[in-house]
């Protein structure tokens, strides 16, 4: 049986203009993935995805840019862990607990760093509304913006996609699947900390960052 076109829920807690966000960002989705999964998956990534952010987003318009941002790495995890994406790049998950500021600055550098030779996300158990402006500030001392991106969970699709697991201090609520290499990070928290505090803790993280990827064999660009 075919899938049905693309469509909203019936959902009465989403306005006109998020309803029709939605729906534009479901049809970016479908073609993009068109090859590889059907409506009725995107659709409800997406939607999920929206369920997310919803109940802590302090900025409502920005909420179907993040849940369509958001669905993207989730489709593109799950195409790894179902095997429609190939390409042998190692790819690595940092967790933290609010998604804020460690885990932050580690994809911040494992982006700068290893460029399109590797895949990495990043995650919390418990995200919170915004990054750190201290983390922020921190990276963009050493030419590194990290002010585009935002807090988010860890889904069970982007745990299994994942080759290396990288905790910091998220302890019992970091995740735990067989098959693959976890590490945990001792780092200072940054929370509430100036950028004058958090500079040695960006620097820790450069150095985890380069001899990860050493391991790895990636080349640092």
């Amino acid at each position: 049986m075919a899938e049905s076109p693309v469509t909203d829920y019936q959902r009465t807690d989403l306005t006109i203009d998020q309803k029709l966000a939605l729906r534009t960002a479901a049809t970016r989705l479908q073609e993009e993935f068109a090859t590889t999964f059907g409506v009725e998956t995107i659709e409800r990534f997406l939607h999920s995805s929206y369920d997310q952010f919803a109940g802590r987003a302090t900025v409502i318009n920005f909420l179907p840019l993040l849940a369509e941002r958001f669905a993207r790495q989730r489709l593109r995890a799950l195409a790894r862990v179902e095997g429609k994406i190939t390409d042998g790049k190692p790819t690595v998950l940092f967790l933290c607990t609010h998604n804020a500021g460690r885990s932050q600055m580690a994809l911040g550098w494992f982006t700068q760093l290893a460029g399109d030779q590797a895949v990495v996300w990043s995650g919390g158990s418990e995200p919170g509304t915004e990054i750190n402006p201290a983390a922020i500030a921190a990276m963009a001392e050493v030419g590194i913006d990290i002010s585009g991106e935002f807090p988010k969970p860890w889904t069970e699709e982007i745990v299994r996609a994942a080759d290396v697991v990288i905790t910091m201090g998220c302890g019992d609520a970091c995740p735990v699947y067989p098959g693959r290499r976890y590490e945990e990070w001792i780092l200072p928290d940054p929370a509430g900390a100036d950028v004058v505090a958090v500079r040695p803790i960006r620097d820790q993280i450069e150095n985890k960052v380069r001899h990860l990827l050493t391991e790895l064999d990636v080349p640092v660009r």
